[in-house]
């Protein structure tokens, strides 16, 4: 629950997000009325006025007060912390689902290519995943849907990598998750993994997959060009 742990609002915030979201709050503007809300909470108005209050501090929703009620928003940091909710739920009631994440092909950094070539990781990526990776990975940018759905890898199956050290400093672990990458013409690569080091300079819209081989050149790759990353049963 870290998006509702930074926001500073608790459970009972989040359950009046939840009842504006199920009366269109994500849409668009909706009209509540204090009243109204505190009926749906079982709560006094007051009681009702103040978790609105703690939401808009929060950022998790935008008000317009008018004479008869008020109109509300959820904002974009509002549905971050209702879809993590939702992810919590998914991982208890459906382990092991599947996952797909939509994005485009993009140029990294090139840290990837130097990290995956270290002794100490690639002696654990042939052990644990069967293969030596190419030195490098694909990088991609994920579609807004998919930024929200990456917190369902959680649920899914995942290979840790340690972290190590060596004379001159500490690197840090990360977590692989199987996975097949697919492009808009339907070809596909099965042997690959999403990896997630511990610390990374890239953003929760961006995903590094590595493979046995190059994957812009199997699958004849260029940035910009759509994939689609599948986890889980779907693979």
């Amino acid at each position: 629950m870290s998006v509702i742990a930074e926001s500073a609002v608790g459970y009972d915030e989040l359950a009046v997000l939840k009842l504006l979201a199920l009366e269109g709050g994500l849409e668009g503007d909706v009209k509540i009325s204090c009243s109204h809300l505190a009926d749906r909470l079982d709560a006094s108005n007051q009681t009702a006025s103040r978790r609105l209050q703690r939401l808009e501090s929060a950022d998790l929703l935008v008000r317009d007060t008018v004479s008869d009620g008020q109109w509300v928003e959820i904002t974009d940091g509002g549905e971050r912390a209702l879809h993590a909710e939702y992810e919590d739920y998914r991982r208890i009631f459906e382990t092991g689902s599947a996952v797909d994440l939509a994005g485009s092909v993009t140029s990294g950094m090139g840290e990837g290519r130097h990290y995956i070539s270290l002794s100490g990781y690639k002696r654990q990526f042939e052990d644990r995943l069967g293969y030596e990776p190419f030195p490098g990975t694909l990088n991609v940018d994920l579609r807004e849907e998919s930024v929200r759905r990456r917190g369902a890898l959680s649920t899914l199956e995942s290979i840790p990598i340690d972290g190590w050290e060596d004379d001159e400093r500490t690197y840090g672990p990360a977590i692989c998750y199987p996975a097949t990458v697919e492009t808009a013409g339907g070809d596909t690569y099965e042997t690959a993994h999403i990896i997630a080091p511990e610390r990374t300079h890239h953003d929760e819209d961006q995903l590094e997959v590595i493979a046995p081989e190059k994957l812009r050149d199997e699958l004849g790759l260029e940035d910009g060009e759509h994939v689609t990353i599948s986890l889980g049963e779907n693979r």
